[in-house]
């Protein structure tokens, strides 16, 4: 017995293969406007800080945020403070100068 060989022809792409290459191209293009936007919504938030304050001594974040935010969530503010300037730590010192949220 012989095994039967079908003569098939090289596949070319479908035309459904063609749509999805589409999609995935499209896809691409939205992420990257995206990721285009998300930067520069972060680049704006940086360039809000309306008041820039001097550390004086005895001075905390806590203190700064209860005297230029009054009625205000304290702790938020405090934690606004340290993401706006890049603290790792609430500790700050005399003479730092600390960016304010508007």
């Amino acid at each position: 017995m012989y095994a039967a060989r079908y003569a098939t022809k090289p596949r070319t792409p479908l035309r459904s293969d063609r749509a999805l290459r589409h999609v995935y191209r499209w896809a691409l293009v939205l992420v990257a406007a995206l990721a285009v936007m998300l930067a520069l919504s972060r680049v704006a938030q940086g360039g809000a800080a309306s008041e820039t304050v001097v550390v004086q001594p005895g001075d905390t974040l806590w203190t700064i945020a209860a005297q230029h935010y009054p009625g205000d969530d304290t702790r938020a503010r405090v934690d606004e403070i340290e993401r706006l300037n890049n603290l790792s730590s609430p500790a700050i010192e005399a003479g730092e100068t600390l960016h304010l949220p508007a």
